[in-house]
């Protein structure tokens, strides 16, 4: 595969659906769906050959020759604006390493099931597919992106589309979830930006010719070697600003993650989001949160990290009571599923937090395993929905005696979301407590957040109850089952949740060699940093 560009492919198949899309009549919907459901299928296969041919023991991370199915060639080149200046080169720049891997895995799976969830969509089909397949390029290019420009502007490139599903395809606050979900994103997006112009000018990258010119290379950022001594977000200037640099750049992250306190757009968008959006947002976007900590946060600050790591694992404490709480007093099915979803992402926090070997696999597995797991919550509400147009839950009752293979896919969902041994969720979540609890200054935050567990059993178990068992409610007795369609989504999502809580070495394995490295250039921050005497502690 040595010069196929298998990463460019992967990324803008669907742009192409869309240019296909857009070319089609908007009366012929079968076909606008075909071609839809063709683009992520293929994205789908290609992230299939990936993985076949993926090497588990390149490491990534900060390591440019390790990286695989590399591209990068000059993008933008711009001479002869001011000396200072110089000449700005941006490149495109992506690669594959272990810990993107899982997620260009996740992104082509649930974005491929999501097509199929989208096939009653009741109006606008042209618009509505050609705005899916344009976020799909965008996560997809995010989780490949190796140039921070390139990153931010694939970052950038999801807002739009989801923007406009939520606050046209959406419920009846369509748009107050739209516009809340905007504001929030550009609202972190923008520190964001600032953070990266900093870095830009902060760090060389040295030509064949020896001359030295600013770069948005996020390998280069992660090589204290290539800061200038006079840049403002050197570890060797007096002023030292990285610290406010890492605080902004982490709160962009955050409000995607969600973490508390910025998870209050999520409940509201993914109510009044449709079904299949509300499937990608918790599935694929909240990951790009804790993914972007990872990529960008952690090595380009490694000794920002090591200082701030209580408190990130004390948010994630947080998260996961207070989302199990919350999730604990809706009567709304859809809303209780968004906030078991702040909760559950609290567990990816808690063992990012950790820095150790154990933890950040545990984190990286729940970010796969959670992506699995709520893309089915989410497709099981919407198969009930689309029948009782209704998710109060208190408004059913009995429905296993009419819908049997509806409440045992329901089962499956429900047991992994809680963590029962022999199915994914119990494996990540194992993990993120192993490498948490070794680490003695947040292992009282760990103890705490294992009463999660419990919170989430309790949660689960009683909306299980209400919906499923008891007393049959007359209203719903000719509720018709789960048709071949809704079992085409879920059912891939049920044999992946299964076959990794019985057998996850496949995925550990990939992962392995990445995080490892990652655990190490934290680990070596604070002796790397502390020779450069500016350094502020």
């Amino acid at each position: 595969m040595q010069g196929f560009p298998i990463l460019s492919l992967i990324t803008f198949l669907p742009i192409l659906g869309m240019v296909i899309i857009l070319l089609i009549p908007g009366k012929k919907e079968d076909l606008i769906k075909w071609v839809t459901a063709s683009a992520t299928l293929l994205q789908l296969v290609l992230s299939i050959v990936l993985w076949q041919n993926f090497n588990f023991t390149s490491s990534g991370i900060n390591d440019p020759a390790s990286f695989q199915f590399v591209e990068k060639f000059r993008w933008i080149e711009i001479k002869g604006i001011t000396e200072w200046l110089g000449t700005i080169k941006i490149d495109y720049f992506l690669g594959l390493d272990g810990l993107s891997m899982p997620m260009v895995l996740l992104t082509s799976l649930v974005c491929f099931l999501a097509t199929f969830a989208s096939w009653n969509i009741p109006r606008a089909v042209k618009g509505y597919f050609a705005l899916y397949l344009l976020l799909d390029t965008g996560m997809m290019g995010s989780f490949l992106a190796l140039d921070f420009f390139l990153f931010y502007i694939f970052w950038e490139l999801m807002l739009l589309p989801m923007y406009f599903l939520i606050g046209i395809w959406g419920g009846p606050r369509k748009e107050y979830a739209a516009i809340k979900f905007f504001i929030y994103t550009l609202f972190g997006s923008v520190f964001m930006l600032l953070v990266m112009i900093g870095l830009y000018f902060s760090v060389y990258e040295v030509m064949p010719d020896g001359s030295k010119v600013f770069t948005f290379n996020m390998l280069q950022m992660m090589n204290p070697a290539n800061y200038g001594a006079d840049g403002i977000l050197s570890p060797m200037n007096p002023s030292n600003l990285r610290l406010l640099a890492y605080i902004f750049l982490f709160m962009g992250f955050a409000i995607k993650v969600p973490m508390f306190p910025f998870h209050t757009w999520l409940p509201d968008a993914h109510v009044e989001a449709p079904t299949p959006i509300s499937v990608i947002l918790a599935g694929i976007l909240l990951k790009l949160g804790t993914y972007g900590m990872l990529r960008i946060s952690f090595p380009i600050f490694p000794e920002i990290t090591q200082q701030l790591a209580y408190w990130i694992a004390v948010f994630g404490m947080i998260n996961i009571i207070y989302g199990a709480f919350c999730a604990m007093a809706q009567k709304d099915f859809k809303k209780l599923i968004a906030y078991s979803s702040v909760s559950h992402m609290g567990y990816v926090l808690l063992g990012m937090a950790s820095l150790t070997s154990q933890g950040m696999i545990g984190a990286v597995f729940q970010m796969f395993n959670h992506g699995t797991i709520t893309a089915m919550l989410f497709l099981i509400v919407g198969v009930l929905y689309d029948r009782a147009h209704t998710r109060g839950l208190d408004e059913f009752g009995g429905l296993a005696t009419t819908m049997p293979v509806y409440t045992g896919i329901v089962s499956i969902a429900f047991f992994a979301a809680l963590g029962l041994p022999g199915l994914s969720g119990f494996i990540s979540e194992a993990f993120v407590f192993l490498g948490a609890f070794s680490v003695d200054s947040i292992r009282v935050l760990t103890i705490i957040s294992a009463a999660g567990i419990l919170l989430t059993a309790a949660y689960m178990l009683w909306t299980m109850q209400r919906i499923f068992f008891g007393k049959l409610n007359e209203k719903w007795a000719n509720l018709p089952e789960i048709n071949k369609l809704e079992i085409f989504t879920l059912a891939p999502l049920a044999v992946v949740v299964i076959l990794f809580g019985v057998y996850p070495s496949p995925m550990l394995d990939m992962m392995n060699t990445s995080l490892n490295k990652l655990v190490e250039v934290v680990g070596n921050a604070q002796v790397i940093y502390s020779n450069m005497s500016a350094i502020q502690f």
